[in-house]
């Protein structure tokens, strides 16, 4: 790994004269403000896309459109930052459209846990990420790897662009779904990732266990699975966990619950919604039964749902999937974790789905 970082974004914000504009409100602007607040650097206004700009306000300013940020300051006299997440073409269009009229960033903060990807966490970390690209087994793999770290240092989208997969590819050489019968889903959400994966195996998949611990996510996933017919498909209320345990979580935010320290300052105006969510060892619920693959998507619990799985691992050596994306350690200490506890593993693979910032970045370990 041959990375040389001499100025981050965050050093570069800091230093700019330059009026700094942010695109998108929500959660993501709200822990890119908060950094940014940190670093000692300001934001001088927010915009959104036309249809969303309806005369409100966010953290005391008008909402504008990008054509109200262009008349009050001149493209050349702004650099916008982009503060939410997307994968949707017409959006990224529009991403990309901006960034052909003004100096554009998508600052990287974490889903989860606190810090920053900065180039002091590269630094420290330096060894770890080392190791990680030394585990990896084919020069596909590193070069995401390494772009997925530049961007995280520099904001600068195009490394993003560098860093995209092909889908068929993943499904057919990571995840080789027509060869799966059984498999478990950590985090299945309404039911769309087992669907995914029973479109792509062709009918070899016979048995599937998806956990989902959001109580309006599970009703969805439940209904889904009743109606299931190429597999069966047992939901499991729970979270995937290290071991049984009883867990807090704010359910008032978006797509996924997590937990109450990631409420968003947006939300603040609104009725928590505190939820106790039972967590169980993906172990308890396979005992001894054989798996072909496991899909770990567990916003942030990655690392206790690995642990939750140390038999079933070890027993069947099945595929794994790992996503990397929701904590600044994932990217090094997930797949560490991995060849510590799991030897029987020889092949390492990154791969990551089109999209903003770097999220759907997974691991596929095979033996």
């Amino acid at each position: 790994m041959n990375i040389c970082c001499t100025c981050d974004l965050w050093e570069y914000l800091a230093a700019t004269p330059t009026t700094i504009v942010m695109y998108g409100m929500g959660n993501g602007a709200d822990k890119i403000l908060k950094a940014c607040a940190e670093k000692g650097i300001t934001v001088s206004d927010f915009f959104a896309s036309d249809g969303f700009v309806r005369g409100h306000s966010f953290h005391g300013k008008e909402v504008l459109t990008w054509n109200g940020i262009k008349e009050k300051y001149g493209v050349e006299r702004v650099i916008v930052l982009l503060s939410f997440g997307t994968s949707r073409p017409e959006v990224l269009e529009n991403i990309m459209r901006i960034a052909s009229e003004a100096e554009r960033y998508a600052p990287d903060v974490p889903a989860f846990g606190n810090g920053l990807f900065d180039r002091a966490f590269f630094e420290c970390h330096r060894t770890e990420l080392a190791q990680t690209w030394a585990l990896l087994s084919d020069t596909e793999s590193r070069r995401i790897f390494e772009n997925v770290i530049l961007f995280k240092l520099t904001g600068k989208i195009t490394y993003l662009l560098q860093a995209e997969s092909d889908p068929q590819e993943i499904w057919e050489q990571m995840v080789e779904s027509s060869r799966i019968r059984t498999a478990a889903d950590l985090g299945a959400y309404n039911g769309d990732t087992v669907r995914e994966l029973l479109d792509r195996a062709n009918g070899s998949v016979r048995r599937i266990f998806a956990m989902e611990p959001d109580a309006r996510n599970f009703r969805k996933l439940k209904a889904y699975a009743e109606s299931e017919t190429r597999a069966e498909v047992c939901a499991v209320h729970a979270g995937a966990w290290s071991e049984n345990a009883e867990l807090c979580f704010d359910g008032s935010g978006n797509r996924n619950a997590s937990l109450e320290a990631n409420r968003s300052q947006t939300l603040s105006d609104r009725p928590i919604k505190l939820l106790q969510i039972s967590a169980k060892p993906l172990d308890d619920i396979l005992h001894t039964e054989a798996v072909d693959y496991i899909k770990y998507d567990v916003e942030g619990s990655e690392r206790e749902a690995l642990l939750g799985s140390i038999e079933t691992i070890r027993r069947h050596t099945p595929t794994l999937l790992v996503s990397l994306y929701h904590r600044n350690e994932d990217l090094f200490a997930l797949p560490l974790l991995i060849r510590e506890r799991f030897p029987a593993y020889s092949r390492f693979y990154m791969r990551r789905f089109a999209g903003v910032p770097a999220w759907d970045l997974n691991l596929y370990c095979k033996r």
